[in-house]
């Protein structure tokens, strides 16, 4: 009898274990089998965000009110008026004018992810009813460098702009001039300036937007001459990067350095916008260039 018992005992313990081994498999099943990409989490406040969400809500954490990376196709869509996009300057061509080993390669593979020719977009389009050309960096496109098919197409949006006679608005975000290219790309540092020269020279407006991040000679060039110069808040704008800045004065830098809202108190930008309010701020700002030009 105490060995049947014994048996008993031992047969309804496995049956418990088995039942909790069951359980933790189904727990396990369930986390596998949440869709990729339903969630992410925000690299400023750590929290999970509804990706769903964060798209209805301008790409900004509904926790902390980051703001997050935005495509260019996206940009465009919550800056212009429906249907008033059209864009220009297609058909270029990105070479490898030093040989680099695999840039060709990553151009192609950056293409085929971004369904862009290369990392600027630009176009005529209205703002709250006002005419203007656009001009929107992507920073998925092998981090918005500046090459020499970036430094062509940012011209040629300064010429199309002055052609209609409109003025013109341009997102930045950019980790500088493209490395495979060399000196080719340091040269679009200049030649957009030249660009911006031209057209201001014709009495036209350049509001220059200033997204995270926006560095290097993108920053030490057509980013820096806008007539007028807002950013997104908390923004990383600069030349070099604040930890070889640091490496090379040996100093610690001030709290929010090279944050759009420090660059705001030093008088570098002229306003800080937040997202939901900017196509709002730069309607009125063409829409007072146009009634006083």
């Amino acid at each position: 009898m105490n060995d049947l018992i014994r048996a008993f005992e031992n047969r309804k313990s496995s049956n418990k274990q088995i039942k909790i081994a069951r359980t933790k498999s189904l727990v396990t099943s369930a986390k596998i089998d949440v869709p990729v990409g339903l969630y992410e989490k925000c690299p400023t406040c750590k929290e999970p965000v509804n990706t769903k969400t964060t798209i209805e809500n301008n790409f900004i954490c509904k926790n902390c009110g980051d703001h997050f990376r935005v495509r260019a196709i996206d940009r465009i869509k919550m800056t212009t008026d429906t249907g008033t996009f059209v864009e220009k300057g297609h058909g270029y061509i990105t070479l490898n004018p030093l040989f680099q080993d695999g840039y060709e390669e990553k151009v192609a593979e950056n293409k085929r992810k971004t369904g862009l020719d290369e990392a600027y977009v630009y176009g005529y389009c209205e703002i709250n009813g006002m005419p203007c050309v656009i001009g929107v960096m992507d920073s998925y496109f092998l981090m918005g460098s500046m090459g020499s098919v970036v430094g062509e197409k940012v011209t040629k949006s300064f010429e199309y702009a002055m052609y209609k006679k409109l003025p013109i608005v341009i997102f930045t975000a950019s980790g500088g001039a493209r490395m495979q290219e060399g000196i080719f790309s340091l040269m679009q540092m200049a030649k957009t300036s030249q660009a911006v020269l031209r057209h201001a020279e014709m009495g036209l407006l350049y509001i220059s937007v200033l997204t995270h991040p926006t560095t290097g000679g993108v920053t030490a060039s057509f980013a820096s001459l806008g007539d007028i110069i807002l950013a997104e808040p908390n923004a990383l704008i600069g030349f070099a990067g604040p930890r070889v800045i640091e490496q090379t004065i040996n100093q610690l830098l001030p709290e929010g350095f090279q944050r759009s809202e420090f660059l705001e108190d030093k008088g570098f930008i002229d306003l800080v916008v937040h997202r939901n309010e900017l196509k709002t701020t730069l309607g009125k700002l063409l829409m007072f260039h146009r009634r006083f030009q």
